[in-house]
Formats: C-alpha cells, structure tokens, sequence
C-alpha cells in the first residue's frame, strides 16, 4: 500500500519552491533582444520588401537611365564644370516617399493593427521598443541608399563626359547623403509613433518634404521675399541638392549642414515621442 504524498509547504511570498529549479532559463533582457524582435518583425513583413524594393528601381532606374540620356547628348562643357555625381538627385529625391513611407509604418501599423499591444507586453520598457525600431531602421535605411546611390554615383560617373569628382563630393554623394535619407525616415517613424496613424503621418511627412518648395515657388510679392528665400533654402529637396553642390540659392545651409539640421530635428522629435509614449495608453 502507498504512502500517501505530502504537500508541499508553500514557500514564502517571493521565494521558490524548497528543492524546485526551473527547466526554463531565465535571461534578464536588454536591448539586444528588441533590437533582434524588431529586425525579425522587419523583415518578415511585406511592406519593407515592397518599399525597399521600390526605392532601389527609383533610385537605380531613375539614375541610370539619367546618366544613359546625359551621357550620350551632353559634354562636360554642358554641364558646367559640374560632376556627374550630380545626376544622381533626382532618383533620391523621389526614393525619399518610400523610405519616409517604411519610416511610418514600422511604428504606426502596429497601433492600427493592435500588435503594438503584444508588443509591449513581450517588451514592457516603451523607451526600449522605440529605440530598437529607431536603430533597426536606421540601419536598414542608410544601408540600402548607401548600395544604392554608390552603384549609380559609380555607373554616372563612367557614362557621363564630366569633371572627375573629389574625395568630398564622392563622400557627401554616397555617405553623407545615405545618412541625411535614413534621418529623414527616422523622422517618419518618430512622427508615427507620436500620430499613431499611418496615413496621418505619411501625409504630414510628404507635406513637410514637399510644401515649403511649393509654397515658395507661389510667392511673388516682393513682401514675402524673405519668407520665400528661407523656405527654398530650408525646403527638403534643397537640402538633398546641397549634397550634389546643387542648392538653390547662394545663401543658406552648405556643405555639411543639412545633415546638422536634420539631425537636431530628429532628435528633438525622437525626446517628444519618448515622453509621449511613457505618458499614454497603448
């Protein structure tokens, strides 16, 4: 006949079982778990193919087929002593959509869809979250325009009868102008995760790219003249064509500049988005 078992006392509050090890490991996580959640969550969703996929046709198209076109009709008289490097504006600057698109959506879609619940529950530190998406996509960002604009800075320049570019402007056309695009989609995430909304926050993102070179190009009273001088100079595509040695004015941001610009500005988003999200429900 068996002897009856005998329960196990209850420990104290706080303390395991006396005798009992756990078959689970228990691993205190920290930001290199996040960061490995959000690049699996990256790369498994369609949109970030789609829109990575999208910038680099953009961006590689636009740019080839604008140094085949050039190439073959323009001397390095016709462009002005410029460098071919310059070519490369036109495909970024529409490239830009879709990386402040993918910027949006790694923050936002998660509030539309309700993921962002799991989200935090996996990862209860909310500061933790945004910082590991904001350091997976910057990556992902400035990797993919880095490729990108330096395969087309380096088929431009052998198709294109121009001046042979300097260590600087091959520096500011491949490094400096990768690092300025993946800020500007880091913007767009912050700016999703403070609207919550996707289309919200792609429309304010194209608007601020977008509206103040339009605004200004309508501005013809001689009143508004300093008002439409700073919106030109401080407008997106203005700064993107400073990386070329392209601005539009005499005046304004030069050389490295832009980048000091956007990188303060993001900054002080990314503070403002931080306190909100410690602030409110998710």
């Amino acid at each position: 006949m068996s002897t009856p078992q005998t329960p196990m006392s209850p420990a104290a509050p706080g303390m395991p079982y006396p005798g009992y090890t756990s078959p689970i490991p228990v691993v205190r996580t920290n930001l290199g778990h996040a960061i490995a959640s959000e690049w699996t969550k990256m790369r498994s969703v369609r949109s970030t193919m789609w829109t990575l996929g999208v910038f680099v046709a953009l961006v590689v198209g636009i740019g080839l087929l604008t140094g085949t076109v050039v190439g073959g009709n323009a001397t390095e008289e016709d462009l002005g002593g410029e460098s071919a490097l310059a070519l490369g504006f036109f495909g970024l600057l529409l490239g830009t959509m879709c990386v402040i698109t993918l910027g949006v959506l790694t923050t936002a879609s998660e509030y539309g869809t309700g993921m962002i619940r799991t989200t935090m529950t996996a990862c209860p530190s909310r500061g933790r979250v945004l910082t590991a998406k904001a350091i997976v996509f910057f990556a992902v960002a400035f990797t993919v325009t880095l490729v990108s604009s330096g395969l087309v800075a380096v088929a431009q320049v052998g198709m294109v009868d121009a001046r042979d570019p300097s260590g600087g402007e091959w520096l500011k056309a491949t490094v400096g102008i990768s690092l300025y695009i993946a800020l500007l989609g880091l913007l767009s995430l912050v700016i999703g995760s403070i609207i919550r909304h996707s289309a919200g926050a792609i429309t304010i993102m194209i608007g601020a790219v977008l509206a103040p070179l339009v605004i200004a190009l309508f501005m013809f009273s001689s009143s508004l003249e300093d008002v439409r001088t700073f919106l030109l100079e401080y407008s997106i595509p203005n700064q993107l064509g400073v990386f070329y040695s392209n601005s539009l004015s005499d005046t304004g941001p030069s050389g490295w500049d832009p980048l000091w610009i956007m990188l303060g500005i993001t900054a002080a988003a990314f503070a403002g988005a931080y306190a909100l999200l410690e602030r409110r429900d998710v």
